[in-house]
């Protein structure tokens, strides 16, 4: 989100939106919810993107003045921290582990593209650091748990953890941008016969090599879980 007040990420404090959210309100006792802003703001987000979401538009969707509205966030930037948690309570944390940390890990990573796929705002809102609330903290302690079968550190839990959410943010933002580009099958068309021509002119041999060789599934899942293996079966315990 541009514009609109916002101070960026680095401005939240994440002890009082998170554990001291009545001390941020100003003015007069708010006649709404932080809940139901934020779900406004997720609805928003969802059906036209996150450059849509201002203060002003929730506010509209909501029925409030937009001034009503610092009295939940203080600006755009609390907002997004506040819907990222938000879509976060949507993946669930209370599912057995099998104790085959690789496998689980997996499962969490499936997880978490089918959440973003839901809300295609959230791969380019996670791109920045954003605070821990209630829900992240939760998905978070459901996936150290299943690391510890692995023996590694608290330190390189986190870092584990933390290259999964980035490899599936990439991907999903990847997929989605895919998918865009796939709905313009002249173009599709055109990028096939300039890859051919390239491949054919005996100057890209490895490329000519790799375009020869059998097609693989091409779905969307298909091709998230290859890339998933590749990531999540090379890490280490060491």
């Amino acid at each position: 989100m541009t514009g609109d007040g916002g101070s960026g990420a680095a401005s939240v404090d994440p002890q009082q939106l998170w554990l001291n959210p009545s001390q941020s309100r100003r003015g007069r006792r708010p006649a709404f919810s932080r809940e139901a802003i934020t779900a406004a703001a997720v609805a928003l987000a969802d059906a036209e993107g996150l450059e849509a979401v201002t203060m002003r538009r929730v506010a509209a969707q909501v029925g409030a003045g937009v001034m009503s509205l610092y009295s939940y966030a203080s600006d755009k930037e609390t907002l997004l921290e506040l819907m990222v948690d938000h879509v976060s309570g949507e993946l669930p944390t209370s599912g057995a582990l099998t104790g085959d940390w690789r496998a689980d890990l997996k499962a969490i990573a499936h997880l978490q593209r089918v959440n973003m796929l839901r809300h295609p705002w959230l791969p380019a809102a996670l791109s920045t650091r954003r605070s821990l609330g209630p829900n992240t903290l939760a998905f978070l302690e459901h996936a150290l748990a299943a690391l510890r079968p692995t023996g590694l550190d608290g330190a390189a839990k986190l870092e584990v953890f933390a290259q999964l959410t980035a490899f599936v943010a990439g991907h999903v933002g990847h997929e989605i941008m895919q998918a865009a580009a796939t709905q313009s099958p002249d173009r599709v068309a055109a990028e096939a016969r300039y890859l051919a021509t390239v491949a054919a002119d005996g100057r890209h041999p490895e490329l000519a090599e790799a375009l020869s060789a059998p097609v693989r599934a091409l779905t969307p899942e298909a091709t998230f879980t290859r890339f998933l293996n590749r990531l999540i079966d090379g890490l280490g315990t060491d």
